[in-house]
């Protein structure tokens, strides 16, 4: 299966490069690192766009978080005010506004005969790990992983 990949800011160790990159955009990590910030990295590295889509992008409103209060109760439950999903409670719809399902799909996948968008870079990892499209073997993955999250992006953005 996959190897142990270490962290390379709190240590802690991952089974695949895709946890370790789900740890990472989580924001649980020392390194201060969340979903945000690692977007703004790999826009910054892949300067062509091989593995990031151009962005619709409104000035100034960059890094805007949203949130519910107690006037998002319908009488049944906290209703998003995006899609209309329902919730029990107020933390779980807070919960669902900062997570990346109504954000655009910045990720795609370099593949020559590949179309997939992604939400997240965990998202594009996990598809590149599981070998569907044939741009890298799990364990290429693995290993540029183990070798540094930066290094992955890059053999990812050059092929």
């Amino acid at each position: 299966m996959g190897m142990n990949i270490q962290c390379p800011f709190c240590k802690n160790n991952y089974t695949t490069a895709s946890g370790l990159t789900i740890h990472l955009e989580s924001g649980s990590c020392t390194s201060g690192l969340n979903r945000q910030k690692i977007n703004d990295i790999v826009r910054q590295m892949d300067r062509n766009n091989v593995i990031t889509r151009p962005m619709i992008e409104m000035p100034g409103y960059t890094n805007i978080e949203q949130y519910a209060t107690e006037q998002s109760w319908n009488g049944y439950h906290f209703e998003c005010y995006l899609c209309g999903k329902g919730f029990g409670r107020l933390y779980g719809l807070n919960n669902h506004l900062r997570s990346p399902v109504h954000e655009q799909k910045m990720y795609r996948c370099p593949g020559p005969a590949c179309a997939k968008t992604y939400g997240t870079l965990s998202g594009l990892v996990q598809h590149i790990e599981s070998e569907s499209c044939g741009l890298m073997r799990f364990a290429a993955v693995q290993k540029q992983a183990k070798a540094g999250v930066y290094g992955m992006v890059g053999r990812m953005i050059t092929g």
